[in-house]
């Protein structure tokens, strides 16, 4: 695999363009992965991966969702892609306290293969530039799969609850 800003090495997760890797649908396969920063014409793509990976809800316009993060200075979408093909992405930010990560996302044609686990490697890296010392992420508490995945990638529940409070509406009038 191959990034833009290389992520540091973890054994047998990151997978080198060209390297065989195989797929539990079609057997051996050469499958061709790289982790690009968000450009305007993966858009659609992206949009299209959320809603196969049902990260998108109806309080929360994609599309704003991205705006919102490319106007922030420290804010950053990764995409995993496979020529054209936006197989995973990760929304990143940082507010000068803690690093935060949206829509980590593995298209499911392309999951169990630690493609999740580069993109958060990735994600980790780019915020430790930054300074970041600590991040922060939110799973819907019913998401079962997600709280696994992310106890299997380091990462521990905290004594917090959180609090929200609507302060714009994303519905469209």
């Amino acid at each position: 695999m191959k990034t833009h800003q290389e992520a540091r090495p973890a054994p047998g997760i990151l997978k080198k363009t060209g390297e065989k890797s195989p797929s539990r649908a079609s057997g051996q396969i050469f499958m061709e992965f790289e982790i690009v920063e968000f450009n305007e014409e993966d858009r659609e793509g992206l949009i299209s991966l959320w809603r196969s990976c049902e990260l998108t809800v109806p309080r929360n316009e994609p599309g704003r969702d991205i705006d919102r993060n490319l106007a922030d200075p420290a804010g950053r979408i990764f995409l995993l892609k496979k020529g054209h093909l936006v197989a995973g992405s990760v929304m990143v930010g940082y507010d000068g306290h803690r690093g935060w990560v949206y829509y980590l996302s593995v298209h499911p044609d392309y999951r169990n293969q630690n493609l999740g686990r580069a993109l958060m490697i990735h994600s980790e890296d780019y915020l430790k530039t930054l300074g970041c010392p600590k991040l922060n992420l939110m799973v819907r508490s019913h998401n079962y799969s997600a709280l696994g995945f992310y106890d299997r990638v380091g990462y521990q529940k905290d004594d917090v609850v959180v609090m929200s409070k609507r302060l714009v509406s994303d519905h469209r009038q």
